[in-house]
């Protein structure tokens, strides 16, 4: 199937509020929702994106980081939720039924030329799921509160022409920082949360060969190093553009799966009045 590139951008990643913008020139998704509709409606502008072409919001699962400003959103835009049965019952959201829509593992869902894959995490939550966005042959996961790499997420990382993947903390910022010691078990302990290292075996064993972007999220505050995991990941990068995403601020809107010169990579370019990275 012919299909314009993707367009993704990180407006907001970690503790504090989780939501990844996915889309082409027709149409776009939201996975998660935690930070408010009008902090993601200015974010949004900033990078020249509109809310108009954002179709449905995807939920990974219920944890307040991720559903925050679901409610106001969807009641203002009138979007289609996906979310699994378990999840939407222990997210106690308050939204009308003809803007839930349910999902199960594995199902694939298309929104327009999208699809969306989705396909059970391990996390602490009632029915995690990560995500992958398709349009023709191009792929972007969608991967964030891991507990640890599990065949599925090696199975789908590998197909991915870029991807949000979660980078949440240094063991060693872990191990002596001030955090209870109940609550670095539950960060490490296998249903919380990837280390940088975990993060990067997936990366060097998973990765596809035309993995364009990466885009290290979910990061701790107090328990990991910008600086430190971009350089960690620059050293095994090999031409993969390596992007820190923050909780600070939106990254940079990239195109995934346009060669440089095209009439839709050029055209998208303009219109968002931006300098654009490429495939």
């Amino acid at each position: 199937m012919d299909c314009n590139p993707l367009f993704i951008t990180s407006l907001n990643s970690g503790s504090n509020g989780n939501c990844y913008y996915v889309g082409n020139e027709r149409e776009a998704i939201l996975v998660d929702a935690g930070i408010s509709c009008r902090e993601t409606e200015k974010r949004m502008t900033r990078l020249g994106l509109s809310m108009s072409k954002v179709r449905a919001i995807f939920i990974s699962h219920e944890h307040g980081d991720h559903i925050r400003g679901l409610t106001v959103m969807a009641k203002k835009y009138q979007l289609p939720v996906y979310i699994t049965p378990g999840t939407f019952t222990n997210s106690k959201l308050d939204l009308p039924a003809h803007l839930i829509h349910n999902f199960s593992s594995h199902d694939i869902v298309s929104i327009g030329t999208l699809k969306i894959t989705c396909f059970p995490k391990i996390h602490d939550a009632a029915e995690p799921h990560s995500f992958m966005v398709s349009c023709g042959e191009i792929n972007v996961g969608v991967f964030t509160d891991l507990g640890v790499v599990c065949e599925q997420l090696s199975l789908h990382f590998q197909q991915c022409h870029a991807a949000f993947l979660e980078a949440n903390y240094d063991e060693e910022l872990l191990n002596t920082g001030g955090y209870p010691y109940f609550l670095k078990k539950r960060i490490s302990g296998g249903m919380g949360h990837l280390s940088n290292t975990q993060a990067l075996e997936l990366f060097t064993k998973c990765r596809h060969a035309n993995l364009s972007h990466l885009l290290l999220s979910h990061l701790s505050k107090d328990n990991n190093d910008p600086e430190l995991v971009e350089h960690l990941f620059n050293q095994h990068a090999n031409g993969t553009t390596i992007v820190v995403a923050t909780r600070y601020a939106e990254t940079p809107v990239f195109i995934i799966g346009a060669a440089p010169g095209s009439s839709s990579a050029a055209s998208q370019k303009a219109h968002l009045g931006l300098q654009l990275p490429y495939f």
